[in-house]
C-alpha cells in the first residue's frame, strides 16, 4: 500500500517532525504534497533526499489524496479540514479544532484505537500533555481504575512552537551576556524563569491548557466523572515537558503491581533508579518515542495504598503531536 499524503503546516516545528517520523518509521508514502499559507509558497524541503515545493493551501484541491496531517492552527484547520474530508481524504488534526466535537473521536493509539473505527474523515489529535499523562496512567486505570487525578506540569518552549524555543535560545544567550531581553513569542521572559501556562483562563480559574487536559482525558478514557485538576507551568526548557502525577484509585494499588504493569506497557518506558537517583527528566525524553515514566511510590498520605505517585516525561514534538498522528494513520492504513 501507498499513501498520497499531503501536511499542513509543513514549515513549522510539529511540521517538521512529520517529515522526520515518517521517514523514520518508512511510512508508505507514494506522493507527498506540503502546504502553508501563501507567504512560504515556493520554499523548499526535504524528504528521503528529494525536495518538495510548498504549495498554497488555499489553492490546493484535495482530490486525489488519501490521508493529511495538519498542523496549522484551529482556524486553518476549521477552513481546511472538512473541504478535505468532503473530497475523501482522511485529516488527522493536530490542533484545537475538533478535539471536543463528540461526532469526532480524539484518538491516543495506545488507548483508544478502537474509536477510529466511527470517524466521519476526521480525527483529532490531543493536545501534547494530555498525551504524555495519559500514555503511562491509561494501564493503571485499566488496571484499577483512577478516581482522582492532580497533575502539575513542566512544559518546555516547544510546545509553543518553533519560535518560542528560538527565543529561549536568543533570551538565555543574551541574559548570560548581561543584556536586556524583550519577550516576544511568551508574555513573559523564559530564560532563567518559569511561569504559569501562557494561555487564557476561565472563568473556572483554570487556564486553556489545564481545562483541555481535564475534558480531552474524561473523552479518550470514556470516563466522564474521573476527577482531574491540574497546574500546567512554562518552564526553561528547550523541549520535552515533564508532568509529576498523583493518582488516587478505587483499590489499594501496591507499587510493585504499578511497576510490573508500567514497564510491559505499550509507549511506556520505566526510568526509575533510587540508587543514582535517576528519573525521567526532558533532556533523555528528547527524540524518543515513548514517555518515560518513574518516580513510582506509593502515595504516603493515602495509609491504604490507593494512591500513587509518578514523574513522566515526553517529547512534546513527537508522541505528544506528530509521532501520535503518525501512528494514527498507520493504524488507519495498515501495511500488508
Amino acid at each position: 500500500m501507498s499513501i498520497r499524503t499531503a501536511i499542513l503546516g509543513a514549515t513549522g516545528a510539529v511540521g517538521d517532525e512529520f517529515l522526520r517520523i515518517l521517514e523514520e518509521r518508512n511510512f508508505p508514502v507514494s506522493k507527498l504534497t506540503l502546504l502553508a499559507s501563501e507567504r512560504s509558497v515556493g520554499k523548499r524541503l526535504k524528504f528521503k533526499g528529494e525536495e518538495h515545493v510548498l504549495e498554497d493551501a488555499a489553492k490546493f484541491s484535495w482530490k486525489g489524496t488519501e490521508l493529511g496531517l495538519f498542523s496549522a492552527g484551529a482556524s486553518r484547520s476549521r477552513e481546511f479540514a472538512p473541504k478535505a474530508a468532503a473530497a475523501g481524504v482522511v485529516v488527522v488534526d493536530n490542533s484545537s479544532a475538533f478535539r471536543m466535537d463528540p461526532k469526532i473521536p480524539l484518538v491516543i493509539p495506545e488507548v483508544n484505537p478502537g474509536d477510529l473505527k466511527n470517524h466521519p474523515g476526521i480525527i483529532a489529535n490531543p493536545n501534547c500533555s494530555t498525551i504524555i499523562m495519559a500514555v503511562p496512567v491509561w494501564p493503571l486505570h485499566r488496571a484499577n481504575p483512577v478516581r482522582r487525578m492532580v497533575v502539575a506540569t513542566y512544559q518546555a518552549a516547544s510546545g509553543a512552537g518553533a519560535k518560542a524555543m528560538q527565543e529561549l535560545i536568543d533570551q538565555t544567550r543574551d541574559v548570560l551576556a548581561g543584556k536586556t531581553v524583550k519577550p516576544q513569542a511568551f508574555p513573559h521572559r523564559i530564560a532563567f524563569n518559569l511561569f504559569s501556562h501562557n494561555s487564557a483562563v476561565a472563568e473556572n480559574g483554570y487556564n486553556e491548557e489545564e481545562n483541555k487536559m481535564l475534558y480531552e482525558t474524561r473523552k479518550i478514557f470514556h470516563a466522564p466523572d474521573i476527577r482531574i485538576s491540574t497546574t500546567c507551568v512554562r518552564v526553561a526548557v528547550l523541549r520535552a515537558h515533564t508532568e509529576a502525577i498523583n493518582l488516587e484509585f478505587d483499590r489499594p494499588f501496591p507499587e510493585a503491581e504499578a511497576r510490573r504493569i508500567l514497564s510491559s506497557a505499550e509507549g511506556v518506558q520505566v526510568v526509575d533508579d533510587r540508587k543514582t537517583n535517576t528519573f525521567p527528566m526532558p533532556i533523555e525524553a528528547t527524540g524518543k518515542d515513548p514517555v518515560l515514566v518513574g518516580r513510582i511510590r506509593q502515595d504516603i498520605s493515602m495509609p491504604n495504598q490507593t494512591g500513587l505517585a509518578l514523574l513522566a516525561a515526553g517529547d512534546q514534538l513527537r508522541k505528544g503531536a506528530a509521532l501520535n498522528a503518525v501512528q494514527i494513520a498507520e493504524r488507519l492504513f495498515p501495511r500488508a
